[in-house]
């Protein structure tokens, strides 16, 4: 359980860091854009790249804590044994999920971005740096449930 409060701790002041520095971006290219009559180049492109940040590691984050969205019609209706093996075979789900589409196919984009050496129009960045983060989440996911399914905190 330590581990995954430090991955908490780590993942949450990650957040935080990027949405200030989204917060930073934005005000910046208003700024720049009334200001100043000429709008900065980079803001556009950097307030989606970290808003893709934001939204792929907050989905980490958040399932992690496990506040995430969920239909409880079928859980309600289960016993406690029930509703237990239910959520364990969610995990289950949500993990092969993950692995397949998040991991498997988050490592191939960024493999084929980097082969293609493709990088961001105005930052100039290589795009695999942009897309990596959807293979980090989906490990992180991954994790998370993983260490939900071993504890038992289901």
């Amino acid at each position: 359980m330590k581990l995954r409060k430090k991955v908490d701790k780590v993942l949450g002041t990650a957040l935080a860091i990027i949405m200030g520095v989204m917060v930073i971006n934005v005000l910046w290219q208003v700024f720049t854009r009334f200001a100043m009559d000429t709008p900065s180049s980079f803001t556009d492109e950097l307030a989606r790249y970290l808003m893709i940040w934001v939204g792929v590691l907050g989905a980490a984050y958040i399932s992690g804590k496990r506040l995430h969205v969920a239909i409880d019609l079928l859980p309600s209706r289960l016993n406690k044994k029930g509703q237990t093996k239910l959520k364990v075979v969610i995990n289950w789900i949500i993990i092969v999920f993950c692995l397949a589409a998040l991991v498997i196919g988050g490592l191939r984009l960024v493999y084929i971005t980097f082969t293609l050496k493709q990088s961001s129009p105005a930052l100039q960045i290589p795009l695999a740096v942009v897309y990596a983060i959807i293979p980090i989440s989906g490990i992180l996911i991954i994790y998370y449930k993983l260490s939900d399914i071993i504890n038992k905190q289901l």
